[in-house]
């Protein structure tokens, strides 16, 4: 019988590489192009209940928007007197002050080396330019039409929630921003008030509401958790009553967005990251891991 000879030949191994002329068809993979794939290497597991305390910072400003809409109105139709919403907030101002003081424990007064003193001369500075400037704040925008100012004004403040500074790293978030739109925000309603004096009250609010009163809750939600759940419940019922005693379907639409943000949206957002599929592996794009600031030096 004719002998039979053998390939002796060991067949090539199939490379990952196009630099290389392999005798496979284009097409061609084996066992190992996939072994290297990794699905949700960096995904985030969320607890539900993590994520509604975290849900806390958009409740508050959305309260904090809704309770100074509701303080312009009372103002506006004569119901609230500017001396007593001047009087309460700075009663409020000096406790929140102090509170924030207490759980501070100096120490952001340390690194800043800011006295009390300090302090003290900046908030008569500014009650006295705002005093001082109500008269023009209150002619400013009379030959604007009362339902452009409004509108202005509606827009500004939502801007104001876009823009906010919610904790999340992101290119949309300006705090700068959000606090001007704010403060425009203001103005603007400032201006449709009866006299100047209701303007620097109207102003000096937002003041409290916008500036002061964020730097307070993230100091109560860093170093006291439960006393800033507390917190945010008290601001959600008290926004809740005051648009309550405006309009009642409003009070139920604001307590529909409410429920909405703080319980359905975290549970959608775990539900989703069941379904997240991000994979990775060499084809990624390159990231430079090395410090470039010496190079900038």
């Amino acid at each position: 019988m004719p002998s039979v000879q053998l390939d002796q030949t060991p067949r090539q191994r199939w490379q990952k590489v196009l630099y290389k002329k392999q005798p496979f068809a284009d097409n061609y993979v084996d066992q190992s192009f996939l072994e290297k794939l990794r699905k949700n290497v960096h995904a985030r597991k969320y607890l539900y209940w993590a994520v509604v305390f975290e849900s806390g910072v958009m409740i508050q400003q959305l309260c904090s928007v809704c309770v100074f809409v509701v303080i312009w109105w009372y103002m506006d139709m004569g119901l609230l007197a500017p001396q007593w919403l001047f009087g309460a907030g700075l009663v409020s101002s000096l406790i929140g002050y102090v509170f924030f003081d207490a759980i501070d424990s100096g120490a952001g007064r340390n690194e800043s080396g800011r006295t009390r003193w300090a302090d003290l001369k900046s908030s008569v500075v500014f009650v006295a330019f705002t005093y001082g400037f109500s008269p023009v704040l209150k002619t400013l925008t009379e030959s604007i039409s009362t339902d452009t100012i409004y509108a202005m004004s509606a827009f500004m403040l939502l801007g104001h929630l876009i823009f906010y500074d919610y904790g999340a790293n992101a290119a949309i978030v300006s705090s700068t921003l959000s606090l001007n739109m704010a403060i425009f925000a203001s103005v603007c309603l400032a201006s449709r008030l009866p006299r100047s004096l209701h303007a620097f009250v109207m102003v000096t609010f937002a003041i409290q509401i916008f500036a002061l009163w964020p730097m307070l809750q993230k100091k109560l939600k860093a170093q006291t958790p439960h006393c800033y759940v507390v917190i945010t419940f008290l601001s959600a019922v008290s926004a809740l009553v005051g648009l309550l005693t405006i309009s009642s379907v409003g009070a139920v639409l604001f307590a529909l967005l409410l429920v909405s943000i703080s319980c359905l949206c975290p549970y959608c957002l775990i539900r989703l990251q069941l379904f997240k599929n991000n994979i990775h592996g060499p084809w990624d794009e390159a990231e430079i891991k090395e410090d470039l600031s010496k190079f900038l030096m």
